[in-house]
């Protein structure tokens, strides 16, 4: 955490992740940072991005799923003729979800409490790039996979290594671990979030081909994504 005393921007730099404690690295750099800057974080939140809006409108009525990494459950009321349930790392904004009247509740996203093929789908949100290392990652996509039932759909999105002109993200060519800042506008301090910029078709490798059909695999919003159907 820093002050940002010179009114200058903040911008993102590269960082070396850890070769063990990466649980540890998370909750410095991700989740207390994610407690401070709820409040902020959860204002600039308010509008669906249409591939999501898409998938969950899609679904059939009655499908009962979860939205894993919630943040403020902004997508959690998007389709009311599906069930779905929103889970966070981050007490302070799962107090949000709350505030606005869904279901919601604190939980890692690599031990989710949900029994084995339970759920007709799931979604991770600009999630997954918060875990340090390809073994936690690949970890978070089999935990999503564990909890849906076979020919039940997972839809997950990415920050991308591949930015657009038009992208308000200044990163540096190539480098695709990351701090990005936040700056709390009540205050002006600056806190920083760890992200892995993915690769184009990085995503899609986290996938076990054994477990899912790959249905679409896309870029959306300096994003990749990717729907898989559990086989």
């Amino acid at each position: 955490m820093a002050s940002n005393s010179n009114n200058v921007k903040p911008q993102p730099v590269a960082v070396e992740t850890p070769k063990q404690d990466e649980e540890r690295y998370e909750e410095a750099n991700v989740h207390k940072v994610y407690q401070e800057i709820a409040s902020h974080f959860s204002e600039t939140r308010y509008k669906p991005w249409p591939v999501v809006e898409t998938f969950l409108t899609d679904l059939p009525t009655g499908s009962l799923g979860a939205d894993v990494g919630c943040g403020n459950g902004k997508y959690i009321g998007v389709n009311p003729n599906i069930l779905m349930l929103g889970s966070d790392r981050s007490a302070n904004l799962i107090e949000i979800v709350h505030e606005r009247g869904f279901e919601g509740m604190v939980a890692d996203g690599l031990n989710l409490p949900y029994r084995d093929n339970s759920l007709d789908f799931a979604v991770s949100i600009a999630v997954i790039h918060h875990f340090s290392s390809t073994e936690r990652r690949k970890e978070a996509i089999d935990e999503l996979l564990r909890i849906v039932r076979p020919g039940g759909k997972v839809l997950v999105f990415v920050w991308a290594l591949e930015q657009t002109k038009f992208s308000k993200r200044n990163f540096e060519p190539g480098q695709q671990d990351v701090f990005v800042p936040w700056m709390l506008k009540s205050t002006g301090q600056v806190y920083n979030r760890y992200y892995h910029l993915f690769k184009k078709g990085e995503l899609d490798e986290l996938f076990d081909q054994q477990k899912v059909v790959i249905e679409t695999t896309g870029y959306d919003r300096d994003n990749h994504y990717v729907i898989a159907t559990k086989k």
